[in-house]
């Protein structure tokens, strides 16, 4: 047995709990990892409250990104062994359709995830396949490293593989203080580009002024495309991270630059929003729908981190036995921020 949160029922409450579960058993082509850090997303909150067309079975335990050392290798091909430590990639491909076989495991016919449609990362041990973890660059902590999956991943490909983004761009990013504005700030900031912020939080637009945004929006308060307009001399943004979507949907289209390139990831105020398809076509604006980021990707990140040029935005730790907590903090909406878990090692 091992201890996890594991997503028992929806009834009269989350539904997850704190307490024992059963240690996975490792298939052949398996690792088994040994994790000691977890972090919190949003779509751990949407599998809490309702997980709506997200195929599953409870009880399921929780949980995303992780990062741990690897206790059993059940595949004879793999190079990793038993101690090193490694970093899990969550979008677990078959590895055989035509999209795996380009590249482009987010597009695979049978992707699963973990803590979506299998066990997760709130937990002592996971079992995945050897192919979806990655060694820890030297020099990385735990906590680092189970940042980057979901969070980080995402704004590196939004930013870098669909956006395009170049240097002296003018990127707007919407909603910052959640794992992937703030991601994309820092990452927008590093690749040399000028970065506009929104938020309805003051205190939230503060922390960002000060990580360097070029300017900061409160979207309760001011009109934001006039204030990007003005900010760019009536240009507008040349590319707009949004992974608010909502009513703030048709703002966003207002900032885009002509020919601008709008990236969205997430619809945490609402999947259906106006169009606006005038404004889509005259000024010839690129809509980009996206998440994660490939294998290669990912790599690519994790050697940027280790580079030193990026150390992500940690707001809390709690431990495992508390991850419950952290859930509803990030429900909050109060994060600046990721929120890690902690997993120290079993007495």
């Amino acid at each position: 047995m091992m201890q996890a949160i594991v997503l028992r029922d929806r009834k009269g409450g989350s539904g997850a709990v704190y307490g024992s579960f059963e240690r996975p058993q490792p298939q052949p082509g398996d690792v088994l990892v040994r994790l000691r850090a977890a972090s919190v997303n949003r779509v751990d909150v949407y599998m809490r409250r309702s997980g709506a067309g997200i195929t599953h079975a409870l009880p399921q335990i929780m949980g995303v990104d992780g990062a741990g050392e690897v206790a059993e290798v059940h595949d004879p091909q793999s190079p990793l062994r038993p101690g090193q430590r490694v970093v899990i990639y969550p979008a677990l491909a078959c590895g055989r359709c035509r999209y795996c076989l380009a590249g482009d495991q987010l597009l695979c016919l049978y992707v699963r995830y973990t803590g979506e449609h299998r066990h997760g990362t709130m937990a002592e041990y996971v079992s995945v396949p050897a192919v979806s973890v990655l060694p820890i660059p030297e020099g990385m902590d735990f906590h680092t490293a189970a940042c980057l999956p979901v969070a980080y991943l995402t704004a590196w490909r939004m930013l870098f593989c669909k956006a395009q983004l170049q240097p002296g761009e003018t990127v707007v990013i919407i909603g910052v203080g959640g794992g992937v504005a703030i991601a994309a700030l820092q990452l927008a900031r590093l690749a040399g580009a000028r970065a506009i912020v929104t938020s309805r939080h003051g205190t939230k637009l503060q922390h960002a002024g000060a990580m360097g945004a070029t300017a900061v929006i409160k979207s309760l308060t001011e009109d934001a495309p006039r204030r990007v307009l003005d900010l760019t001399f009536g240009h507008g943004a040349e590319v707009v991270i949004d992974s608010v979507g909502g009513p703030g949907w048709g703002a966003s289209l207002k900032m885009a630059a002509r020919g601008g390139r709008i990236v969205t990831c997430g619809a945490t105020a609402g999947s259906q929003p106006g169009a606006d398809l005038q404004r889509v076509f005259i000024r010839q604006l690129q809509i980009f729908g996206s998440t994660l980021g490939s294998q290669e990707e990912f790599r690519q990140l994790l050697n940027a981190v280790a580079q030193g040029g990026l150390r992500p935005v940690i707001d809390r730790v709690y431990p495992l036995s508390e991850a419950v907590a952290a859930l509803d903090y990030l429900e909050s909406g109060e994060q600046f921020g990721k929120i890690v878990i902690d997993i120290p090692l079993a007495h």
